[in-house]
């Protein structure tokens, strides 16, 4: 058993749309502007969130998810991705309560909360409300007896409102108001169909933090949230068993990292790292080929389609793939990686591009969410990163579709819906679902044992 007792506070709110977001990123800011070393974290599997917390922090924000790994995991990366930092902030998700198939609160922001013993502020939409505010608070807050929520954050509301909403939430609710942000419609965080747009795409995304941090410092009480921070008490976790050894010395994955690639879990990355794996990362938007002498590749999600075109003029880079994944390289292509993968795609503009051409498929635009959230995952047969009947927890997010969605995993909600799914082999694993190495460590051991078989197949010095 370990221990660790990281200052941390989570953000959560009533509802998405509250401003979490851009309260997480002003109080990220404003702290490390006063020289606080940071960690920050986004409950749940959204990739883009944390994007805009590592501009702030100078460091890869993580995910913490209460679906993909159990409570000791969860405390684990929390305090070890949060060693040698002053203070770590946590991005709650959707509702506080908004848990795993809509009517419980498992992976919710509070189930978060919870598991790690971490002081909750409540980010509260104020546009509109006045006595209500309170009432939502105050439902909140003892909605569960163990919500944590220790103080109220307003957001979108005028000077002129404040000291009055104020005064009210804390009379009825004895919870302490720590400030507001006001209405800022120059530091808005534009949206597209799969939420917020990627960080590289913000015009004067620094400028944007900067002015958000200005505004924490004249209207939020700092010092407040820091002591809070510093009230959470001492969390104990036993580590993730793994192998002996390092299964991965000597490795080297190819990780596609650019614009279109850009969805990967850091806690996956270190993990490939930590057993010994070297990672160099590529970008298929303007390399000619995958690095040489790679013995694996990565290509996770992203937004393909927005750049189908200059992808699919990078000729070279689609020869180097698809003769690499041909000749038996050990693939993972997640989401955006499989539809990269695919014959031709249909890009943002409508139009059909040739892609890669592995998977012999038409990919296209449903415009509409297809199979979204959480699944668990049985392997139908053996393949890259599970034996048959291994299983292991995913997600999906996307709106485009493909004619050939694989049929080796068989996959289950919730809910009880289930559908077939990904394409696998003995060194490809290709399909929608979003996996994390930590919800099976043995998908990475078996990855990098792969690897090691393919490396073995030519001489380096």
């Amino acid at each position: 058993m370990m221990q660790g007792n990281p200052p941390r506070l989570l953000l959560a709110a009533a509802n998405s749309g509250a401003g979490k977001t851009t309260a997480t990123c002003a109080l990220l800011q404003a702290f490390a502007d006063r020289g606080e070393r940071l960690a920050s974290f986004k409950c749940g599997p959204d990739y883009i969130d944390p994007m805009f917390h590592s501009e702030v922090i100078g460091a890869k924000s993580r995910n913490l998810d209460l679906f993909f790994y159990g409570e000791d995991t969860a405390r684990f990366l929390l305090c070890k991705n949060s060693a040698d930092c002053t203070l770590s902030i946590l991005e709650g998700v959707m509702g506080f309560y908004d848990g795993v198939g809509g009517t419980s609160t498992r992976a919710s922001s509070y189930d978060l909360a919870r598991v790690t013993r971490t002081p909750v502020v409540l980010v509260v939409n104020a546009r509109g409300l006045s006595l209500s505010a309170a009432a939502l608070v105050k439902g909140l807050a003892e909605f569960r007896p163990d919500s944590n929520v220790c103080a109220v954050l307003l957001n979108r509301c005028s000077p002129m409102t404040y000291p009055m909403l104020k005064q009210a939430i804390e009379y009825e609710t004895g919870i302490p108001v720590a400030g507001y942000l006001p209405e800022m419609a120059d530091c808005s965080l534009e949206s597209r169909h799969l939420g917020l747009i990627t960080a590289a795409e913000v015009q004067n995304l620094r400028e944007k933090l900067q002015t958000l941090a200005r505004q924490a410092e004249r209207s939020v009480d700092l010092g407040l949230l820091l002591r809070l921070a510093h009230s959470a008490p001492e969390l104990e976790f036993s580590p993730p068993p793994l192998p002996a050894g390092l299964p991965g010395k000597g490795v080297r994955i190819a990780v596609a990292q650019d614009r279109a690639f850009c969805f990967y879990y850091e806690d996956s990355l270190d993990l490939l790292r930590e057993l010994g794996a070297e990672l160099i990362p590529f970008s298929p938007l303007a390399d000619a080929a995958i690095p040489a002498e790679t013995d694996g590749l990565l290509l996770g999600g992203g937004y393909p389609e927005i750049y189908a075109k200059t992808l699919s003029q990078n000729c070279g880079m689609l020869q180097s793939v698809r003769e690499a994944v041909a000749g038996g390289l050990p693939t993972i292509a997640e989401c955006g990686g499989f539809l990269y993968l695919h014959r031709e795609m249909e890009g943002e503009d409508g139009v059909d591009y040739p892609m890669v051409g592995v998977i012999d498929a038409r990919c296209w635009n449903a415009r509409k969410l297809c199979r979204f959230g959480y699944a668990e995952l049985t392997a139908q047969s053996d393949g890259l990163l599970c034996r048959r009947g291994e299983r292991f927890h995913a997600h999906e997010f996307h709106y485009w579709d493909s004619e050939q969605n694989g049929d080796c995993f068989e996959a289950v909600k919730v809910s009880g819906r289930r559908w077939r799914c990904v394409h696998s082999a003995p060194a490809l694993y290709a399909g929608f679902p979003h996996l994390h190495f930590y919800s099976n460590p043995g998908m990475a051991v078996r990855y990098l044992e792969q690897c090691q078989l393919y490396r073995k197949g030519y001489d380096r010095p």
